[in-house]
């Protein structure tokens, strides 16, 4: 069976979402489609202490705000419950256990094999996200293990774990805030750091830093790092004292080079500092209950959470050259391939702005540029 409709839209989570309601808006006729059996799945599967770490001022969808109740930065529920409120208001109903299998080019149209129809389309809008699968848990040796093992996708509380030494693999937000979480919840918790980290307060005397960001956004990254490095200093402190290494680079520019955002400090740094979570170098390999660590130290664990991330899966089903998805690690404003042969990408650039603000301007963008091919 073959569905034709003007734009697709693959992922209903926020890209999803803000695309729709903006096509919606221009009335462009779309259908979208979801693999899971809900709108924004990831976000409902997540740890339950989860909370925005940027605000609710900058996290909002195109054409609705977050409820003047919501605290300024909002939990994982608050997040679901807006999400669905907007899924409602603009009657978004997604093709729902319906996976995107190859996304192709036929003629003038593109289409879009799934798991239960073909779709034919004359635009496609991958709303898919920047991290579509868990990477995989490769320890040397945790075969041997006689504890839990899981990814942090997989972990939900820290009750799970009272009384348990647990090792969090890892350095990025989430798992600072599971360490976090895992300290509240009366386990102890050590982090294993691979790599040098930049941290950033979350907020700076009392607003988000990312609202102070937007100030600078005119500068090169690098400058802007440099001008802010005294003050991120003196609120964070140094963090090598820690045991923690800093790259060569800020976080500014560490978005750039990586497309990876830096730990928002939502409170691990303090608790580092009073000893409540213990940092360890590289895990080197498991024997038993025993991690030896790349700098000869060992120690035993119960459980083992591994926050070492997502690789991007969505170059796997979509037939076209490989330059762009490249194009993906710049801003829309600076895609050479932006809409080329009606293909569009929406939320894959990680802003240093903040990620979901992003996402709305890269919706509202896409559904004018699709208005405009339209109309000509």
């Amino acid at each position: 069976m073959v569905k034709e409709t003007q734009v697709l839209i693959i992922g209903a989570s926020i890209s999803g979402l803000a695309s729709a309601a903006s096509l919606k808006k221009r009335g462009i006729a779309y259908s979208i489609i979801e693999k899971q059996q809900q709108v924004v799945p990831a976000w409902r599967n997540h740890y339950e202490r989860l909370h925005l770490h940027t605000s609710k001022k900058l996290s909002g969808l195109p054409y609705r705000s977050f409820d003047r109740s919501i605290p300024l930065y909002p939990s994982r529920q608050q997040v679901v419950d807006y999400l669905t409120g907007y899924q409602k208001e603009f009657e978004i109903h997604p093709d729902f256990n319906t996976e995107a299998l190859s996304v192709r080019k036929q003629g003038d149209d593109w289409i879009t094999e799934t798991s239960s129809h073909t779709y034919q389309s004359k635009y496609v809008v991958v709303a898919t996200g920047p991290f579509g699968k868990p990477k995989p848990i490769h320890f040397k040796g945790m075969e041997t293990f006689p504890g839990k093992i899981l990814h942090s996708y997989g972990y939900k509380t820290g009750k799970d774990f009272k009384g348990q030494k647990v090792l969090v693999v890892g350095f990025g937000n989430s798992a600072c805030e599971i360490a976090i979480d895992l300290f509240e919840q009366g386990a102890t918790p050590s982090m294993s750091v691979r790599s040098a980290v930049n941290v950033v307060p979350r907020d700076i005397f009392g607003i988000p830093i990312l609202q102070l960001a937007l100030l600078m956004n005119f500068l090169p990254p690098r400058l802007a790092d440099k001008m802010n490095a005294p003050l991120i200093r003196l609120l964070v402190g140094d963090i090598t004292r820690l045991g923690l290494r800093k790259p060569p680079y800020g976080p500014l520019e560490q978005i750039e080079k990586h497309g990876a955002a830096p730990v928002l400090d939502i409170g691990t740094i303090a608790l580092i500092r009073k000893g409540h979570i213990a940092i360890r170098r590289d895990l080197d390999h498991i024997q038993h209950k025993t991690v030896h660590f790349d700098d000869g130290s060992h120690d035993n664990f119960d459980a083992i959470v591994a926050g070492i991330g997502y690789y991007r899966d969505y170059a796997d089903i979509i037939e076209v050259e490989h330059a762009r998805f490249d194009d993906l690690k710049v801003s829309l404003d600076k895609q050479k391939y932006f809409g080329k042969d009606g293909l569009y990408f929406c939320g894959f650039w990680i802003s240093p702005t903040g990620q979901i603000r992003e996402i709305a301007r890269d919706a509202q963008k896409i559904a004018r540029d699709i208005s405009r091919k339209i109309m000509s």
